[in-house]
């Protein structure tokens, strides 16, 4: 498909920064192309992380605040490139430019998911303001940035979003505010020369439940399928996020999430566009055995990493 979100699109947008940076693009790859298209300079040693929809711009510069704290802190996670002034600005479109971190053995595993989440949940809330978790707030806003969105699909989206939104607010209201990842996952690790495990992709950063980061493996492992992996979590966390009251709350959050994430992508991929009514159906037939695939796995590039922010 194309479009203004496609992968040509995306790509003429990351050689446009490449050439305003200064640095050549012959070498770049395509690393992941679903809410943001992600591409490594490997020679120049940068990965361009670019925004695939105009509804979601203030998140880069929440990121790039934050990325600019980590550093300060020494904190467990990516860092931006140096020198370059962030956020990017090509066409209508932004970007966040990061340091390239090259693939390594062994790879991150979920018990080092569980030990950096611990060392993440510690650092406190950053000396700026940050959004609570709200994952309705952020439906509702992809929602409105969908082209290729079905009337009645949008319908139950809505009043799914109507019927949990009071359940959050709740909830956020009840629990202790701490500092959280927002999608916390294997595929967010990354393990630096040093052999210290780090963490990326702070689109999803808030202030909230810390239980959120706990829920997403949670909830992958059902809909996803495999096993071992929350087990594994909650033992390099101590703490099994299933067994919380709130746990029904948390795992219906993280399957809008789940579904929400590809409304932007519609008109642009066909095959994220038939994920969608996989999921989209097994949520509106009360359907738990049906197996999800992960949106980034629809369309490997040749040397799809885990090492991207």
């Amino acid at each position: 498909m194309s479009g203004r979100f496609s992968e040509e699109a995306m790509t003429a947008a990351m050689r446009q920064v490449a050439t305003d940076l200064g640095v050549p693009s012959d070498d770049a790859e395509l690393l992941r192309l679903t809410n943001n298209a992600v591409f490594a300079l490997p020679h120049s040693g940068i990965v361009i992380r670019i925004a695939r929809t105009y509804r979601l711009r203030d998140r880069v510069t929440k990121v790039v605040q934050l990325a600019r704290w980590s550093a300060e802190i020494d904190a467990p996670t990516i860092r931006l490139a140096t020198d370059v002034e962030q956020p990017v600005e090509v066409g209508d479109l932004v970007a966040s430019i990061w340091t390239y971190v090259p693939p390594r053995s062994p790879a991150p595993a979920v018990k080092d998911l569980g030990l950096v989440l611990r060392k993440f949940h510690a650092l406190g809330v950053p000396p700026f303001p940050l959004p609570v978790w709200d994952p309705v707030r952020d439906a509702r806003r992809r929602l409105d940035d969908a082209d290729g969105l079905g009337s009645h699909d949008r319908d139950f989206l809505v009043e799914w979003c109507d019927r949990v939104e009071p359940q959050i607010y709740a909830l956020n209201q009840r629990a202790e505010r701490m500092l959280i990842h927002g999608d916390a996952h294997v595929g967010n690790l990354l393990r630096e020369p040093s052999g210290r495990t780090v963490m990326c992709d702070f689109d999803a950063t808030c202030v909230g439940p810390w239980q959120v980061d706990l829920a997403a493996v949670a909830a992958g492992e059902a809909r996803f399928g495999g096993t071992g992996a929350h087990r594994a979590l909650a033992n390099a966390y101590g703490i099994d996020v299933t067994s919380d009251p709130s746990w029904p709350i948390f795992r219906e959050a993280r399957e809008l999430k789940m579904i929400v994430a590809a409304v932007p992508l519609l008109a642009t991929s066909a095959t994220v566009a038939a994920e969608f009514v996989i999921r989209l159906r097994s949520v509106q037939n009360d359907d738990h055995d049906a197996r999800w695939t992960p949106f980034a796995d629809l369309s490997k590039p040749t040397r799809r990493a885990r090492f991207v922010c």
